[in-house]
């Protein structure tokens, strides 16, 4: 039994031709002309590859039904079986039972609003906002309402 020790070489590789290969796309986007009126196009085309590459954990170049429901679950959004299989059929438009990048990519710069869309724009203002950090300032009862 021979042993492959390349494990994260291998990945690595894969990683790096996955993320070729959604560059590509983010090409074809960028000099397609369907979404030129979008602002800081290459911009958003850059974070949307970074979220889809997080959420695609097998590195297949789709989001299937259990990366979906783990992407939700990180999010805060758990949801049921038949609730993830709704919010795919809202963006798959081949019927293949996963979401494509470019389905992804669709979904995003669209004017449609999906839920996935939704709670991902929503968990991505969530980060913007900066925490306070420190002590709350002391307050007086003068100071109350």
């Amino acid at each position: 039994m021979s042993k492959n020790h390349q494990g994260g070489k291998a990945f690595g590789q894969l990683k790096d031709s996955q993320e070729q290969h959604l560059n590509e796309i983010n090409q074809g986007y960028i000099t397609g002309g369907k979404y030129e009126d979008v602002e800081d196009l290459e911009e958003k085309l850059e974070a949307y590859k970074k979220q889809f590459m997080e959420f695609d954990e097998n590195n297949s170049g789709d989001i299937d039904i259990m990366e979906l429901k783990r992407m939700m679950e990180k999010l805060g959004q758990a949801k049921t079986h038949l609730e993830l299989k709704k919010m795919i059929a809202e963006v798959d438009t081949n019927n293949s039972g996963t979401i494509h990048y470019h389905e992804f990519l669709d979904m995003m710069l669209g004017k449609k609003s999906t839920v996935l869309k939704l709670i991902l724009m929503f968990e991505e203002k969530r980060k913007e906002r900066e925490r306070p950090t420190g002590l709350p300032p002391k307050r007086t009862l003068d100071s109350l309402p």
